[in-house]
């Protein structure tokens, strides 16, 4: 992600794995993958990564993308969420990108407007 001054684009394995921090500045997760709507062509959800120890115990979560910045001093992404506002999001089922009811739920959590509207 070093190179967003230089360009707009930016390649989807250069997004994992970069921090997320909190407006105070400390490290709340990482991304673990992004999740695009296949009509748009736009990114949806980074969906992030937490706790845990080399990948053993980690929690993942689905966060609208529009909840992060990209900060090129920190090269990492900054939000105003906090990991528990994260963890507090609507429980989901595995088929959460295919359920329009937790979505819209998740979205009024976040305080966001729905992506696909």
């Amino acid at each position: 992600m070093e190179n967003v001054s230089k360009s707009a684009l930016v390649s989807s394995s250069d997004v994992n794995g970069t921090v997320v921090y909190g407006s105070d500045g400390s490290n709340i997760g990482s991304i673990d993958h992004l999740m695009i709507d296949k009509q748009s062509g736009n990114v949806a959800y980074a969906v992030m990564g937490f706790g845990g120890f080399l990948g053993l115990g980690e929690e993942h979560h689905p966060i609208p993308w529009s909840k992060l910045t990209y900060d090129t001093h920190k090269h990492g992404f900054v939000t105003d969420l906090t990991e528990q506002e994260v963890k507090g999001a609507p429980k989901r089922n595995d088929n959460w990108q295919a359920d329009r009811d937790w979505e819209r739920r998740a979205h009024d959590h976040y305080g966001v407007p729905l992506y696909w509207m």
